[in-house]
C-alpha cells in the first residue's frame, strides 16, 4: 500500500482538535489565520506552539514580529474560523468575518470574545518538512466561559455532536485549517 498525502490527511482528521485564530500585529494592521496544529510544550516555562505553512502570509509577519496571540475560538466564532482560514489572503477586512480586535500593552491584537487569548514572545523555531513550528513564552492569559469551537473529520463541531449516541448533524465547514 502506498501512503498518500490524503491518506495521512484523513487520518489525523481523526484527531479531534480545538480552533485558534493567530493574531499579529503588522505595520499597524492586524493579520492571522486558523490554526489548530497549536498545543502547549512546558509549564516551566510555560511554552506553546504552532505550526505555520511556508506560504501563508503570517509566516512572515511572525517571523519580524517575534510577537503574537493565540486566540482559543468559541463554539459560535466559526465563521471568523473560515475567514481567517484563508492564510493567503490579506485579511483587511476583518468586521466581514465578524471579527473585532483589541489591543494589549505591547500592541498584540487580542479577538474579542475567543473563549481563551494567549499572548505569546518568539522563543525558537524548527523547520519541519513545509511548515515552521513556532515555539513561543506565554506571557499573558485570558480565560472566559463557553464551549470550545472543534474540527474533527474535515468539519466543525460542537461539544454535544462528539458525544455518544449524538447523531453525525455536522456544519460543512471550510476543508482545512493550519
Amino acid at each position: 500500500m502506498t501512503l498518500t498525502a490524503d491518506d495521512f490527511r484523513q487520518a489525523m482528521g481523526c484527531f479531534a482538535t480545538g480552533v485558534t485564530v493567530i493574531t499579529v500585529d503588522h505595520e499597524g494592521e492586524v493579520h492571522g489565520m486558523t490554526a489548530n496544529a497549536f498545543c502547549s510544550v512546558s509549564l516551566d516555562p510555560m511554552l506553546v506552539l504552532v505550526c505555520v505553512d511556508h506560504r501563508a502570509r503570517t509566516h512572515a509577519h511572525l517571523h519580524a514580529r517575534k510577537r503574537f496571540g493565540i486566540n482559543v475560538l468559541r463554539n459560535d466564532q466559526q465563521a471568523i474560523s473560515e475567514y481567517y482560514a484563508r492564510a493567503f489572503e490579506n485579511h483587511q477586512h476583518a468586521v466581514e468575518g465578524g471579527a473585532s480586535f483589541e489591543r494589549t500593552a505591547h500592541g498584540t491584537p487580542v479577538l474579542q470574545g475567543a473563549l481563551a487569548y494567549l499572548e505569546c514572545r518568539l522563543h525558537s523555531t524548527q523547520q519541519a518538512g513545509d511548515h515552521t513550528v513556532f515555539i513561543a513564552e506565554v506571557e499573558d492569559v485570558v480565560v472566559r466561559e463557553g464551549e470550545p469551537l472543534l474540527f474533527f473529520r474535515g468539519q466543525y463541531r460542537g461539544m454535544s455532536e462528539l458525544q455518544p449516541g449524538q447523531p453525525d448533524s455536522t456544519f460543512k465547514g471550510g476543508d482545512s485549517t493550519e
